[in-house]
This record gives C-alpha cells, structure tokens and sequence, in this order.
C-alpha cells in the first residue's frame, strides 16, 4: 500500500508516525499509508479491523477560558 522510498512502520509500532496518504479535515478523518485511518477525536480503524478508542481528556481537565 505504502509507495515512498522508506517503507511504513507497522500499525503497531507506537514509535513511528506512518505517512499521510490522504487528508480529509472537513470530514473529521485522516487515511495513512500503513491503511489506518486516524479520526479528529483521536479514535482510529486499524487496516485489521480493531479499533482504537478516542482519547477523550475528562471535563474537569479541560482549560477553560476566562
């Protein structure tokens, strides 16, 4: 799937960033080249089928303008 001189690292590698294939940001999504589509909520469909879950900060973490 991944045609640039250096290969993609694996989905799971946490250390790498695989590389951007198509950018969507007035639909909130973002496709890499490893096939992981990676959503504006932080959540992601992994190119197997798992999911990673939005990592939402809790509502008393959030700054709050004065």
């Amino acid at each position: 799937m991944c045609s640039h001189q250096s290969s993609c690292p694996v989905t799971n590698a946490i250390t790498e960033t695989p590389h951007i294939v198509s950018a969507h940001p007035e639909q909130g999504w973002t496709l890499l080249c490893d096939g992981a589509i990676v959503f504006d909520d932080t959540g992601a469909l992994l190119p197997d089928g798992r999911i990673v879950a939005p990592h939402r900060v809790p509502a008393d973490q959030l700054a709050v303008a004065a």
